[in-house]
């Protein structure tokens, strides 16, 4: 079985957000490191090159029950082209709740936002909360 490319690293997650481009990306990245910690209850580790991560839960891929491995309950990466959110659409309350999000598109696995201000904050907050929620599959 093949390891899982993204890990969680020892990475300084200051120094990432500190780095983020455009400028305005430092801001909201730090914003939302703020929200992130306070609703997850979490400190931010750094998965991989880009993924700022909350807590984690163990997984069995659905395409492929050998493959297995741990992943963000919750995270964000401050892109330069837009904020991908990441673990907000994952269960059933969060995927119900975020069309009341604000503006945003979405990916396979994650959600886009192009500026943080531009979403209602107290939504936001209740996605991450019901992210941190989510439990290991009990088949990992």
């Amino acid at each position: 079985m093949a390891e899982q490319k993204t890990q969680p690293t020892a990475a300084s997650v200051a120094d990432f957000l500190d780095a983020a481009q455009p400028p305005r990306r430092v801001e909201e990245g730090r914003r939302l490191d703020e929200i992130f910690r306070e609703e997850t209850g979490e400190e931010a580790v750094l998965w991989g090159p880009s993924i700022v991560g909350y807590g984690s839960y163990r997984y069995v891929s659905p395409s492929d029950p050998k493959r297995r491995g741990e992943w963000p309950k919750t995270g964000f990466s401050p892109r330069k082209g837009a904020i991908s959110l990441y673990g907000l659409k994952d269960l059933p309350e969060g995927a119900a709740l975020l069309p009341s999000l604000g503006e945003y598109t979405e990916g396979a696995g994650c959600v886009y936002v192009k500026r943080l201000d531009r979403v209602d904050e107290s939504v936001l907050r209740r996605l991450v909360r019901i992210a941190a929620s989510r439990q290991d599959d009990p088949a990992a």
